[in-house]
């Protein structure tokens, strides 16, 4: 045996450890490994076992074998990598592989979907936002024409049923024809306007009508990206939470259109001058056009645009042709309709800045709109105001008044100022006022202050209170239309248990004995204080109160016998109300200016009306009869011209502040004032000189401003005259007291000065220090009485012939001239109303019953 060292043979299994060439084949690799392993065991190899269960020396081999194997493997696949890289030079190493850009579009996905889930889940709808929500409270005429819209923001929300179908489908073509078919947002018009303003082409959402009411509604206009995700996200909630016609509806009532006009019921009064549902094709398209750019696209405003906002007109009609919604022959008559240039001002110039607060005080006070609410906007007001009416009012104030003023060359017409009110009687509906010059100028509502002295214009309410109450004078006459009284200026009331009050008559005229129709004709002031405490002034307040005036008109209450000569300084409006009554034969209805109220298409309720019988009606028809002569024969004859049977009374405050003349028609009561008032202190100052003249009066300015107006505003309709049902011996003339008063020596010292009384016929004489209260029972006397030649006593008949129950209604009984009339039995304190008819066709029916 040789001593070199012998090869081994080699063992089932075994595989050589030495590394193969790089470039050996895989597959002669793996035979190799195959071959080896493909070997068959033999139980006397060298064993897998020791005999002890323990592996033996040959398994042990082929276990390291096996590890040596798989090392081999994966270094031969890194070595595979490598030579792969090696080959992936230049711009090869710039290209993702397969795996890469699978792995990159999962992961995308995966963030995409990530994130519109967290996003949906974030991002909840909002409250609308404060601008959205504003509206303007619109106030119109009775024939439904605007007067005004108060508010910060000029929008009208309305249904979509307000909104015609031209008008919906002209926005839809314009905006988003596939509105009622398509998703909420739309990704592609989304990408394809936001690559359009990336590249210079103009800005362009690509929104979709439900996002364009979105950031209306609920967001802001700022172009960020905040707002676009939360827009795209309100978006699709939205739209699975309102219905289409819901969003379209808020889409219109939200866009904005120019000229200030927010929604599109705004913008087709602000362009036309019509409600949104008059809107037809051509119109409704040119709105529709201006969403686009609403400034640029005004015609009007600018008219070196007109080419190209034609085209766009064009664009959305051709767009309704397309969709069904306009027929093509209706398409082809069509021509492009210029906006007016100008339109009925939303503005508070004028009359309409007053109107609308006198409207807004009228809501709040009669508890129908509160003013939070109206604060927040959305009324729509129809106002019992007539349009033509209201204009005839200006006009005339116009030219009666302002034409004749000469503010440059004297100081007097600067304090000039115009008030008054119109009512119809049978309704209490306010058809017109006259507040001042313009409400962005004069600020004070002229026809509801109450801070001038309504003067003489207020004598009817004492001869109203006397018929009511069957009241009679010291001496015991029943008061009458023939009723003869002391008119000597400066007389001494009696019977007044108070300061002695003597009021003097204009220009100090004495005019003797005179009756009450005459006194009422000269405006005497003597024989009207000397009535209301034969009346009583209590009765006096309550009748004016009654009739229509202010239970908390300042002034009116423990004014004494100065209470006759206008001391109260009630409103142009109140008057009106209560001169309304007397011409509605005594039965009162309380004024109203509103007609309808709405809000959002929803009726607001309004309170309950009544008309109730406040006076008799032969109280206030003989009233009536009496001022009929003041127009025919007195004061007032420049009334004449309203070319109608009218009745009225002139009136004139203290020291000439204030002019009055308050006159009805059976159809309407309008009252009428000028006043002075210096525009920097707002004092009140006499109007001597105004106008050119010596003094202002009421059968001046205002009685000429009273009958054009009243010409004008019922022109055109049927002339009525006055049905009558006057006071039983109305008609018969009473002689004079056996006794008079004895003018002014009759009670006092005549030396004794008389208490201030201007030279004006119904200017306040001074109301006495203590209102005292008189014997306020219809003319009973106090006793001790001086000067009246008359004792305390009681009646034993009624002058009628009747049976009367105003025992102690007169003393001095008997003393002449009562009324003679026969009639029933008086239940009513004397004042007669269901007498029968008596001499002359008088009668006393009342109580809404009717005479036959």
């Amino acid at each position: 045996m040789s001593d070199e060292p012998q090869p081994k043979k080699p063992r089932p299994g075994w595989a050589s450890h030495e590394p193969q060439a790089a470039d050996t084949p895989d597959d002669a690799r793996d035979d190799t490994r195959t071959d080896g392993a493909a070997l068959p065991r033999s139980d006397e190899s060298d064993g897998e076992s020791d005999g002890n269960g323990e592996p033996g020396p040959a398994s042990a081999h082929t276990g390291a074998s096996a590890k040596s194997g798989a090392s081999a493997k994966k270094a031969a696949r890194e070595e595979r990598r490598a030579a792969l890289k090696a080959r992936r030079t230049g711009w090869r190493r710039l290209v993702p592989t397969w795996r890469m850009v699978l792995g990159a579009f999962l992961v995308t996905a995966l963030l995409v979907v990530g994130g519109f889930l967290l996003g949906y889940a974030l991002v909840q709808i909002p409250a609308a936002n404060a601008l959205a929500t504003q509206q303007a409270n619109v106030y119109l005429y009775a024939d439904g024409s605007v007067i005004a819209r108060d508010g910060e923001v000029n929008r009208e929300n309305v249904t979509l049923s307000k909104i015609s179908k031209d008008a919906q489908h002209a926005v839809l073509a314009a905006e988003d024809r596939d509105f009622y078919t398509e998703s909420a947002v739309d990704p592609l018009a989304m990408a394809r306007g936001a690559w359009n303003t990336v590249t210079g082409k103009g800005k362009q959402s690509g929104s979709t009508i439900t996002q364009q009411y979105v950031k209306n509604y609920y967001l802001r206009q700022e172009q960020t990206v905040t707002r676009k995700v939360k827009e795209f996200f309100i978006a699709i909630k939205l739209d699975r939470n309102q219905s289409k016609d819901e969003i379209l509806e808020g889409y219109l009532n939200t866009s904005f259109f120019g000229r200030g006009a927010y929604g599109i019921q705004a913008a087709a009064h602000a362009y036309y001058d019509m409600d949104a549902s008059e809107l037809d094709a051509g119109r409704a398209a040119y709105l529709a056009a201006l969403v686009n750019a609403p400034s640029q696209y005004d015609v009007v405003a600018h008219p070196g645009n007109r080419a190209f906002v034609e085209k766009r007109w064009n664009y959305v009609l051709d767009g309704m042709v397309d969709e069904g919604w306009l027929d093509p022959a209706e398409r082809a008559r069509l021509t492009f309709p210029v906006p007016k240039r100008t339109t009925h001002s939303t503005g508070m110039s004028g009359q309409r800045g007053y109107i609308v607060n006198i409207v807004k005080q009228h809501l709040t006070d009669n508890k129908i709109v509160d003013e939070a609410s109206l604060d927040a906007g959305g009324y729509r007001i129809t106002t019992t105001l007539q349009k033509s009416k209201q204009d005839a009012f200006v006009e005339s104030v116009d030219d009666n008044l302002m034409a004749r003023l000469d503010k440059e060359n004297r100081k007097v017409d600067t304090y000039v100022r115009a008030g008054g009110a119109s009512i119809e009687p049978k309704t209490g509906k306010v058809v017109a006022m006259y507040n001042g010059i313009d409400y962005v100028k004069q600020y004070t509502p002229n026809a509801t202050r109450r801070d001038f002295q309504v003067g003489s214009s207020f004598k009817p309410f004492v001869f109203t209170a006397a018929v009511e109450n069957g009241s009679r004078t010291q001496d015991g006459r029943r008061i009458t239309p023939g009723t003869r009284y002391d008119g000597t200026s400066e007389r001494p009331v009696q019977g007044w248990p108070g300061p002695r009050y003597a009021p003097e008559n204009e220009d100090h005229e004495d005019y003797g004995d005179i009756t009450v129709s005459e006194a009422t004709d000269k405006s005497v002031n003597a024989v009207y204080a000397q009535m209301a405490v034969d009346v009583g002034p209590d009765k006096v307040r309550k009748t004016a109160v009654d009739l229509g005036l202010s239970p908390d008109t300042p002034d009116l209450d423990g004014a004494g016998p100065s209470i006759a000569l206008g001391v109260a300084n009630a409103s142009v409006l109140d008057m009106a109300q209560a001169y309304a009554t007397l011409a509605n034969h005594g039965k009162h209805t309380a004024y109203t200016l509103v007609e309808k109220v709405t809000q959002n298409g929803r009726d607001i309720a309004l309170p309950e009306r009544r008309t109730r019988q406040v006076v008799s009606r032969e109280a206030a028809d003989t009233t009536t009869s009496v001022l009929e002569g003041v127009v025919e024969k007195g004061t007032a004859t420049a009334a004449q011209t309203s070319g109608r049977p009218a009745a009225g009374k002139t009136g004139t405050a203290e020291e000439d502040t204030a002019a009055w003349f308050a006159g009805y028609t059976p159809d309407l009561s309008t009252v009428v004032a000028v006043m002075g008032q210096d525009p920097v202190t707002a004092g009140h100052k006499s109007l001597y000189g105004a106008m050119g003249l010596p003094r202002v009066n009421g059968g001046g300015a205002p009685a000429e401003i009273w009958g054009q107006y009243t010409r004008d505003a019922l022109e055109g309709e049927p002339v009525s005259s006055f049905n009558l049902r006057l006071q039983p011996g109305a008609n018969e003339s009473q002689p004079p007291a056996p006794d008079s008063s004895g003018g002014p020596s009759s009670s006092d010292d005549p030396s004794a000065p008389a208490t201030d009384a201007p030279d004006d016929e119904d200017a306040d004489s001074g109301t006495p220090d203590d209102d005292g209260g008189g014997t306020g029972d219809d003319g009973t006397e106090s006793e001790g009485q001086d000067g009246t030649g008359a004792t305390t006593g009681t009646t034993t008949g009624s002058p009628t012939g009747g049976q009367s129950d105003d025992t102690g209604d007169g003393g001095g009984a008997g003393t002449g001239g009562g009324d003679t009339t026969g009639g029933g039995t008086s239940d009513d304190g004397g004042s007669n109303r269901d007498e029968l008819p008596g001499p002359g066709g008088l009668s006393g029916a009342l109580d809404g019953r009717r005479w036959n």
